[in-house]
């Protein structure tokens, strides 16, 4: 964990309540998987977000207006300070991959893989990219994934971008492993579809972000965890999904 102090560079609207806000600074060694801690006037615990990249002097995080703190977020212009941790929580392990890893994001859960696709592309792994979305109006990075080099597709529950129906409907037959984030119901079809391993990336509301509240605590074969402490990666076997949200 490292804390520091960042300067927005770009805090830029994506689509609809969606933005980008890249930061500069040094967040020191981050896994993909790992998230950021941000430390927001007016708001009492600091707010968790998910790195979507990281180089040796910025960060880059996507986020959705929901509520006060991203209200707060958002009115932020280039120039403005921020209070930041970083290489927070456990990452995805790149070992996994093999030969054909497929990454899934339903949503914004494209976030903390597009820092995963760019480091195993960087070890020369072949990766296939399906993103699913409700609409094609919410569909995102689906160029910044094939400019990295990845297969890309899209699908929208629609049907009005890419492929018509659920990302879970278009795991690749021959993935030697999956890597997956977004919703519960997602995640949990994925897992009873897939018969090739994988790990999650859970999305859960965080008190502390330290493992101290047990606030974003699951149920695992191993017992009960925190998201934020033992995550918010989990392999594939380690879920009780019967217990979960």
């Amino acid at each position: 964990m490292r804390q520091g102090i960042f300067t927005v560079e770009e805090n830029a609207p994506l689509t609809g309540r969606v933005r980008r806000l890249r930061l500069r600074g040094d967040p020191g060694p981050v896994e993909p998987g790992q998230f950021a801690d941000l430390r927001i006037e007016g708001c009492f615990l600091r707010r968790p977000f998910s790195v979507c990249d990281a180089a040796e002097n910025s960060l880059t995080l996507v986020y959705r207006v929901l509520g006060r703190g991203t209200e707060t977020l958002a009115a932020l212009l280039p120039g403005d300070e921020l209070d930041v941790l970083t290489g927070l929580g456990r990452g995805f392990d790149l070992g996994l991959a093999e030969e054909r890893p497929v990454l899934l994001g339903g949503g914004l859960g494209f976030t903390p893989l597009f820092l995963l696709a760019r480091r195993l592309r960087e070890r020369g792994t072949q990766v296939s990219v399906r993103l699913g979305f409700q609409s094609g109006d919410q569909a995102l990075y689906e160029e910044a994934f094939r400019a990295l080099g990845c297969e890309t597709l899209v699908v929208t529950q629609d049907g009005s971008r890419g492929e018509k129906g659920l990302v879970t409907d278009f795991l690749p037959e021959e993935a030697s492993c999956f890597y997956a984030c977004g919703p519960v119901g997602m995640l949990r079809t994925l897992c009873e579809k897939a018969p090739c391993p994988g790990q999650l990336s859970l999305e859960a509301r965080m008190g502390c972000g330290f493992g101290a509240c047990m606030g974003c605590t699951v149920q695992t074969a191993a017992g009960p965890r925190r998201v934020c402490r033992d995550g918010p990666v989990f392999g594939k076997e380690e879920l009780l999904w019967q217990t979960q949200v």
